[in-house]
C-alpha cells in the first residue's frame, strides 16, 4: 500500500467500539471538535467492534487517508487489528493510498486533559495532600500496562501530588478499588481517581462505582471530547503526513 503525503488527506479515527451508545456519541463529539478546528478536513469515525462503520467501510470511496487509532496505548488493537483492517481495505481498493499513525498516547496533552477532568471534579491540581490513581482499561499486553505506569511516574515527577500510581480495570493488577484501599491505609489524606479512558461505558461505570465505594474522594470524568484530544488528533494527523512525505 502506498502512502499519502497530503496535509488535507481525510482523517479516519479508529475507535475500539462499544455496545454502549454513549461511547460512539463521545467519539462523534470529539471528531466534531476536530472538524470545527480544521474546517474542510474530511473527518470520519471507524470502529473495530460493536459499532459501524468498520475501517474498510469508512475508507470506501477514498483514494487516500490518514488512519489514526483512537486508542490511548499501543497494544493488540493497534498492532494487529488495525493493520489487518487496512489490509482488508487495500484488498477492496488496490489503489488506496493510506498511512496509519500512532496511538494517541502517551503524550503530555493527555495528562493535561486528565488534569482538566480532575479540576472539573473539584480537585486542586498538584495538591500535595492528594494521591491520584491513574486508571486504564488494562491489557494482556504487559508493554501497554508498563506505559500507564510510566505515565503515572512522570506525572508524579512533574506535580507535587502526594503520589500518582497506576491501576487497571481489567487484565492486570492492582485494580482501582485495591489501589484506593492501599493508598488510604498508607495514610494518603485524599485519594482521587483519574480515568485514562476515552469514553463512558462498562469500565468507566465500574471504576466510578468501585472506587467511590472504596473511599475515593472524587472520580474524574472520562477524557471524552476534551480540547486537548482535538489538538492531539490534529497533531497525529500532521505527524503521519510528515512521516509519509519523508518515506516517499
Amino acid at each position: 500500500m502506498t502512502t499519502v503525503a497530503h496535509t488535507g488527506a481525510p482523517l479516519i479515527a479508529v475507535a475500539h467500539g462499544s455496545r454502549d451508545p454513549r461511547a460512539a456519541a463521545t467519539v462523534e463529539a470529539l471528531l466534531d471538535g476536530v472538524r470545527q478546528a480544521r474546517p474542510g478536513l474530511d473527518v470520519r469515525a471507524a470502529y473495530l467492534d460493536h459499532a459501524t462503520p468498520s475501517l474498510p467501510q469508512a475508507l470506501s470511496g477514498l483514494d487516500e487517508a490518514v488512519v489514526l487509532p483512537l486508542l490511548l496505548t499501543a497494544a493488540y488493537h493497534s498492532r494487529v487489528d488495525i493493520p489487518a483492517a487496512l489490509r482488508e481495505a487495500a484488498g477492496r481498493t488496490p489503489l488506496l493510498r493510506a498511512v496509519c499513525g500512532p496511538t494517541l498516547g502517551p503524550h503530555p496533552l493527555l495528562v493535561r486533559a486528565l488534569e482538566r477532568r480532575l479540576a472539573e471534579a473539584g480537585v486542586e491540581i498538584g495538591d500535595p495532600d492528594t494521591a491520584v490513581v491513574l486508571v486504564s482499561a488494562g491489557s494482556s499486553d504487559r508493554r501497554a500496562n508498563a506505559t500507564i505506569a510510566a505515565v503515572a511516574r512522570e506525572w508524579a515527577r512533574t506535580r507535587p501530588w502526594w503520589s500518582v500510581s497506576a491501576a487497571y480495570a481489567s487484565a492486570a493488577a492492582p485494580t482501582p478499588r485495591d489501589e484506593v484501599v492501599r493508598l488510604t491505609r498508607a495514610g494518603a489524606p485524599k485519594v482521587v481517581v483519574a480515568p485514562y479512558l476515552l469514553a463512558p461505558g462498562y469500565f468507566a461505570d465500574m471504576v466510578e462505582r468501585d472506587t467511590l465505594e472504596a473511599g475515593a474522594h472524587a472520580v474524574a470524568a472520562v477524557l471524552g471530547p476534551a480540547p486537548e484530544l482535538v489538538t492531539l488528533l490534529l497533531e497525529r494527523h500532521a505527524q503521519a503526513v510528515r512521516a509519509a512525505s519523508a518515506a516517499a
